[in-house]
């Protein structure tokens, strides 16, 4: 099978669903982890200093 158009008709699955501790549909159903804050895994919210904005001061 190629890798274009042809492809793109065969994406039915639905890998995430919505997540019940952040709302965002990033829970995947297999692993049964959420992408966004990390519910199924660790009780502490998953978060990083590289996906935070700078806090600007007002001017």
């Amino acid at each position: 099978m190629s890798k274009g158009t042809p492809s793109m008709g065969r994406r039915q699955k639905t890998t995430h669903i919505r997540c019940r501790r952040c709302g965002r549909n990033a829970y995947h159903k297999q692993k049964k982890v959420c992408a966004s804050c990390g519910y199924g895994e660790t009780s502490k919210i998953r978060k990083y200093n590289w996906s935070k904005k700078t806090h600007r001061p007002k001017a």
